[in-house]
């Protein structure tokens, strides 16, 4: 199974609606938002913290934005370095602004960083000059205003969408985007992006959506190539609810851009049914060829993810999990391989309108055709945050250079942001590939995707309880069976050596003291006891010694006074206990004789006694006694007539049932019963 995920919250003052890390440290995280414009007591902020460690967020600074102006609602990195960054936000103007024709919705900060930038560890304390807290300088630098003027009698336009090309080694230049909400006419405005100030004289290209149309997400990929010409050209994808389009564009001012290509879109339904079309949420680039949307069923039906390559062909479906009715936020990381012989890997995290975020990977190959390719489950993180979730964004993970046996442990953030004012960000352990490198050479990293899904963990946990049930089900059935207290139905008996069983198949005793065949005759007991049950009971509770002491005779009393109960029982009733307790005919395995009396004298001619007795017990009054086998035939026919008249014997019995069982008429001599045979 994957590493367990480590997770870091902090609760700031005001509402948060967007996030970035920094692409060259994944340490230090920008979020950014607030309580808009007017009075309500919330302020506007964008917030530098310190996420170098795996279970702790901290405050380093503070932007403060004017509270007559509107909230944080997009943030990204421009620039980075050791010692400071630049910031793009989507801030618009003031209402009063807005409606003289004027949003400067494009705003740039500058952030100073701490003056010591170690990453801590969570065991390594931090220094004194650390914990006095960090006052850097922050200012805002330029406001720009990229959209057309609104037209409509309301100004509600906003700067929904700003994203960026990724920063390259090379340093070569990098592309944005900016798209609007609530416009008359969707727009798409694609600008420089090296300037920490851009203005109007950076735009690029604009993209008209049309009417009540708007981009509901924008991504932006720097083509590959050898020449200038091909380091400066630029993919940009677009979707609208129920479109993609993709166009080239031309970093130089010169328009040599291609007209924008729809590329996939989601087919009108009959008139006739009432169900509505699926919507896209998101979208992003794998490769300049290979895209993943995010794409919400109607009506709340649940989210799945979408591979669609450059020519509008789907090639792989994900379904969401069944807890996902839609899906608000997408982002991709990409593990780079280390040589050309490996897969390189995606990290794609989903938020779902549940609060939950759902991890999955993705390996391909380096170069087209890619084949088939399939979507892993590594997470699923329920209730990442008390309230909807505002954005998710991946750190950039940059492979260390150093041999992977001397690299210390490796880690891809997961940052999460709501209206509820929480941050989160969740640490996902890397590991390196299964096939090391050579010692000296750096590692491929990637995200464990052997974590079972949800259904499987679940099927496998009742499976296993199930089947310590059964086992245990088993186990107690032939131990009760061995022991005599339930009929067989497993044969456990025949499992054992017959020095085995003598020491485990003793008969049961009452509270570790009385057979437990005096169980079910406690109240004849409690005649034969000579001391009142309730004092038996009160022995039987106390340990061995207490007992022995309150009931003032040794323990094989007791066992006789239980032996006494069972005398009470009829014929038919030894006769049966004697069969269950014992797989042959001859109770004298048992230590105990079954005797039936010949009593006329109590009341009828055909009255029958039965009773257990002690064989070394001497008995006044009777003589002596014999087993059925040891009797003449016309003794054993009068005493079937007098069992058949009690009614404790019936010829479909047979007579081997009455083998072993002693007989005996009234005497005047005293009797001494000893075993025959």
């Amino acid at each position: 199974m994957a590493p367990p995920v480590a997770d870091a919250k902090i609760t700031l003052t005001y509402p948060l609606y967007a996030a970035d890390f920094d692409p060259q440290n994944s340490s230090f995280l920008l979020v950014g938002g607030g309580g808009g414009e007017g009075r309500s007591g919330v302020g506007n902020k964008i917030t530098l913290l310190n996420a170098s460690r795996k279970q702790e967020l901290s405050e380093v600074v503070d932007i403060d934005l004017s509270r007559d102006e509107d909230s944080v609602t997009s943030l990204v990195y421009s620039q980075s370095t050791e010692s400071w960054a630049t910031a793009f936000a989507g801030i618009n103007s003031s209402a009063a602004d807005q409606n003289a024709g004027k949003n400067e919705h494009l705003r740039s900060f500058l952030l100073e960083y701490p003056p010591r930038r170690r990453t801590h560890t969570d065991d390594a304390p931090l220094e004194k000059e650390e914990l006095t807290g960090y006052k850097g300088e922050t200012k805002a630098l330029g406001r720009a205003s990229f959209f057309t003027p609104s037209t409509a009698i309301r100004k509600e336009t906003f700067q929904r969408v700003l994203r960026l090309s990724e920063k390259k080694k090379d340093n070569g230049p990098r592309l944005g985007a900016v798209a609007t909400g609530l416009a008359p006419e969707g727009e798409i405005v694609l600008f420089a992006a090296d300037s920490s100030r851009p203005g109007t004289n950076d735009i690029r290209r604009r993209i008209n959506l049309g009417e009540r149309e708007e981009a509901a997400d924008v991504d932006i990929i720097r083509l590959e190539g050898s020449g200038e010409e091909q380091k400066s050209t630029f993919r940009v994808v677009y979707c609208t609810d129920y479109e993609v389009y993709v166009t080239d564009v031309q970093y130089e001012k010169e328009e040599r851009s291609t007209e924008p290509q729809r590329i996939h879109g989601i087919p009108y339904l009959d008139a006739a049914t009432s169900q509505g079309r699926p919507k896209f949420r998101c979208v992003r680039f794998l490769t300049p060829s290979l895209l993943i949307l995010l794409q919400n069923q109607p009506n709340g039906k649940g989210s799945e993810l979408l591979l669609l390559e450059i020519s509008g062909i789907v090639t792989l479906r994900k379904s969401l999990h069944k807890k996902i009715k839609s899906a608000i936020a997408l982002s991709v990381a990409l593990l780079p391989a280390s040589n050309r012989s490996q897969k390189a890997q995606h990290a794609i995290a989903v938020a779902g309108a549940d609060t939950s975020i759902t991890v999955l990977t993705l390996d391909r190959p380096l170069y087209a055709p890619y084949g088939p390719l399939k979507f892993q489950p590594h997470t699923f993180l329920p209730s990442a945050h008390p309230t909807s979730i505002t954005s998710l964004t991946f750190s950039a993970f940059t492979p260390p250079s150093t041999p992977w046996t001397s690299t210390p442990p490796q880690y891809l953030k997961l940052a999460s942001t709501s209206i509820a004012n929480t941050c989160v960000v969740h640490t996902l352990p890397l590991t390196p590939h299964p096939n090391p490198p050579p010692k000296e050479e750096p590692a491929h990293y990637l995200l464990n995707t052997s974590t079972r899904s949800n259904l499987a963990q679940n099927t496998f946990s009742v499976l296993v309880a199930l089947l310590a049930i059964a086992l245990g089900s088993f186990l107690l059935q032939a131990f009760t069976e061995i022991r005599g207290g339930t009929p067989e139905y497993l044969g456990a008996k025949g499992w054992l050596s017959e020095r085995v069983y003598g020491w485990i198949a003793r008969p049961y005793m009452f509270e570790d003291v009385v057979p437990i065949v005096a169980r079910e005759q406690l109240s004849v007991a409690s005649e034969v006891v000579e001391t009142p049950w309730s004092k038996a009971s009160e022995a039987v509770e106390t340990p061995l010694g207490v007992a022995s002491e309150a009931v003032e005779t040794p323990l094989h009393a007791v066992a006789s006074a239980a032996l006494k109960a069972q005398a009470k029982l009829g014929l038919r009733d030894l006769l049966a206990r004697r069969n269950i307790g014992s797989d042959t005919s001859d109770n004298a395995n048992d230590g105990t004789d079954i005797i039936v009396r010949h009593s006329p004298s109590e009341g009828r001619e055909t009255a029958l006694s039965a009773e257990l007795r002690d064989p070394h017990q001497v008995i006044e009054g009777e003589h002596e006694a014999k087993r059925w086998e040891e009797m003449e035939e016309h003794e054993r026919e009068g005493w079937k007539k007098r069992l058949l008249d009690a009614g404790e014997w019936t010829l479909e019995e047979g007579e081997s049932v009455l083998k072993g069982v002693f007989f005996s008429g009234l005497a005047i001599t005293v009797g001494g019963l000893v075993r025959g045979g």
